[in-house]
């Protein structure tokens, strides 16, 4: 008979990603990891932020690391952005162990799933799409780059983008990132797909795999979709406009630059974290709107964090409904539940709540202006990892600020409120009363 589970599955998660973490600090910190010593706090912010899959980082990976720290950097990003409990079942799999009763709770919570049932073969699934899609990824790219890099170095730089580019982490290998490719358009789309795929949520990948109708599609499959589509396309063309004259971002490129530059800065906010231009010279306007997608995410049960688009959208949907005097918001022919609604609620109220005492507080440590300082939260939050080029000017205690919020940001607010909390069960109810709001 299984045993009881002795802790719940949102501690199992915290606890494994703060496991990662610690473990990756260690081996950071080795001699033979850095090509000069760094202290024990940019080696934990290092790793928490590949952990977390946010792309932060304090000095320039590059040149800084060393093969074997750069490896360590990329196993980190591939179990923080898949989950360390899917890959602890494909272990258990591959020795041919039995799959226990809490591991597949455990995995039931990572891919936010209803029930246990199928869950095993649905880890199966991911996993092997997630080997499937980074290898055609690395065929392409490297032999897009062997004209410009040699076949070595052109297979290593390839592996290490693609993996970082489909787990969302944005961490890159050169000194500005992917500023030497605004007009490569095979770069562009390779990274941005991969951003999406990762993005959109494993789930409905696998959805789509197995029904080839929209119609068959759940309504969560169907928000994912169209939304993403949405979404990308608004932002594509806001920050086109926004930053057309901008001589300092995109301003001298041409119209098909722009245009790619534009759609590639509009994808890597949620939640991916590699830049084509400098942050730090992007118009107010666009900066702002930027901190909004950065907070929105992506998909759940995915490689990215936010409060999620589908939470967003449920958001919008019950507003709409609201105005239109609707009892229940409606989506494609379907009713959003109350319980749906009100989650969506204390997640953004959760978030915005986590977002201001972060940003409230590193106002207080840091001397540094405030919009810098709000990019810098959000993209942390929303595990991003784009910055104004503030990152390596924080104090110590601003970097651990940092950290902690990277990792609240990866587990879900809710996660850390959950276990936090114990459920209280009330067996009455009061009567109503009126409170006048708005």
């Amino acid at each position: 008979m299984e045993k009881k589970l002795s802790f719940s599955p949102p501690v199992v998660i915290a606890s494994s990603f703060a496991t990662l973490i610690f473990l990756g600090t260690v081996l950071m910190k080795l001699p033979f990891a850095t090509t000069t010593p760094i202290s024990w706090v940019d080696a934990f912010f290092l790793v928490t932020s590949a952990t977390t899959v946010t792309g932060l980082s304090v000095f320039d990976p590059g040149s800084t690391l060393t093969m074997f720290g750069e490896i360590v950097l990329l196993v980190l990003i591939q179990c923080g952005g898949i989950g360390l409990m899917t890959f602890a079942v494909a272990i258990l799999i591959l020795l041919r162990k039995k799959i226990g009763l809490q591991h597949r709770i455990y995995l039931q919570e990572s891919f936010n799933q209803p029930s246990i049932g199928g869950i095993v073969k649905l880890a199966k699934h991911i996993l092997l799409f997630v080997l499937l899609t980074e290898s055609i990824a690395i065929v392409f790219l490297t032999l897009h780059w062997i004209p410009r890099f040699g076949f070595g170095d052109a297979l290593y730089y390839s592996l290490f983008h693609v993996i970082s580019a489909f787990n969302n982490a944005g961490f890159s290998l050169f000194p500005d990132n992917l500023m030497g490719f605004t007009s490569d358009p095979l770069v562009i789309l390779i990274i941005t797909s991969l951003i999406i795929i990762g993005g959109i949520g494993f789930v409905v990948v696998i959805d789509i795999s197995r029904k080839n109708k929209f119609r068959a599609w759940s309504l969560h499959t169907k928000l994912m979709i169209v939304g993403t589509f949405i979404i990308n396309a608004i932002a594509t063309l806001i920050l086109l406009i926004l930053e057309f004259n901008n001589n300092d971002t995109i301003g001298k490129m041409g119209i098909f630059e722009k245009m790619m530059t534009s759609y590639f800065n509009a994808v890597t906010p949620r939640t991916a974290g590699f830049n084509m231009i400098d942050y730090g010279q992007m118009e107010d306007p666009s900066l702002l709107f930027t901190m909004l997608l950065m907070f929105i995410g992506a998909g759940s049960a995915s490689t990215a964090s936010g409060i999620k688009l589908t939470t967003f959208i449920v958001i919008i949907a019950a507003t709409f409904a609201f105005f239109r005097q609707q009892e229940d918001p409606v989506l494609f022919k379907r009713s959003i539940s109350r319980e749906i609604i009100i989650r969506s609620l204390v997640i953004s109220t959760v978030s915005l709540a986590t977002v201001f005492i972060f940003a409230f507080a590193l106002t207080i440590t840091e001397q540094l202006p405030l919009l810098p300082l709000l990019f810098e939260v959000f993209s942390a939050f929303g595990t991003v990892g784009i910055s104004m080029g503030i990152t390596s000017q924080l104090s110590e205690l601003g970097k651990v600020f940092i950290c902690v919020l990277m990792f609240l940001g990866r587990i879900g607010p809710l996660t850390l409120f959950f276990i936090l909390t114990k459920p209280k069960k009330v067996k009455y109810k009061y009567p109503n009363d009126q409170v006048f709001t708005g």
